[in-house]
């Protein structure tokens, strides 16, 4: 069967994820429309899909993500995305994403981060990760992130990890200047934030497509679909 085009889908291999006050939030994950819905629109429009994490593990899902809130308020369809999520054999079985790279990153058309509070224990300063980032970057092709996934971005980072140290020390001016020399520097992006009243539209800056919470899931797709699309066509007309 002939495929449209593969989109790697990046997620996190943690089950728990580290507190200020030393507690542990044993819940976090991927969460579930976040993940689903746009793999399942670009499956349907042809693209094969690659799930792959830091360790290979089965991901996590966010059990406060199962819920109709986040389907429009409508248990039918949250059951159908649970039904899907449960067919996906490459969700329970993510390749390394070390793997990935190993195999090469030329034959992926995008590469895609869903949120849940997952990427923020194990994307964010992951060099395997960063080398996907950076990947994409070079290319020019799609990159998407929802909700918490743009914390991924940070892995981009030569030295993510001493950045990341200094934001968890809250260092901020430290993380600031060792943060120089970031691919993303410059780019508009939008993220989950507490002031979730300053709602904001996905953006699109370049190739980096950016949704910032839950229910952004379908409009992030309105930009990631057509830029897809787009990229393949300059591809085929070089």
């Amino acid at each position: 069967m002939t495929t449209k085009g593969k989109v790697l889908v990046l997620v996190s291999s943690g089950h728990g994820l580290p507190l200020k006050d030393g507690k542990v939030y044993t819940g976090a994950g991927y969460y579930l429309n976040e993940l689903t819905v746009p793999t399942r629109a670009l499956m349907k429009e042809g693209y094969e899909i690659t799930f792959a994490n830091p360790k290979g593990n089965t991901p996590q899902l966010d059990v406060h993500s199962a819920v109709p809130d986040f389907f429009g308020g409508d248990e039918a369809r949250l059951q159908d995305y649970l039904k899907f999520r449960d067919g996906l054999s490459g969700l329970k079985n993510p390749t390394r994403i070390s793997d990935v790279i190993a195999s090469g990153l030329d034959q992926y058309d995008a590469v895609f981060v869903p949120g849940g509070h997952g990427p923020m224990i194990d994307l964010l300063d992951n060099p395997d990760a960063g080398t996907v980032m950076r990947h994409f970057h070079q290319t020019s092709k799609p990159t998407a992130v929802l909700c918490h996934g743009p914390i991924s971005l940070l892995s981009a980072l030569p030295n993510s990890t001493e950045v990341v140290a200094a934001l968890a020390a809250g260092d901020t001016a430290g993380a600031h200047a060792k943060a120089q020399g970031w691919i993303y520097a410059g780019y508009k992006m939008t993220i989950f934030s507490t002031a979730e009243e300053q709602q904001r539209e996905p953006l699109e800056d370049r190739e980096l497509i950016s949704g910032q919470n839950p229910f952004s899931d379908e409009a992030l797709l309105k930009l990631l679909l057509p830029a897809l699309n787009a990229k393949k066509k300059v591809v085929s007309a070089a």
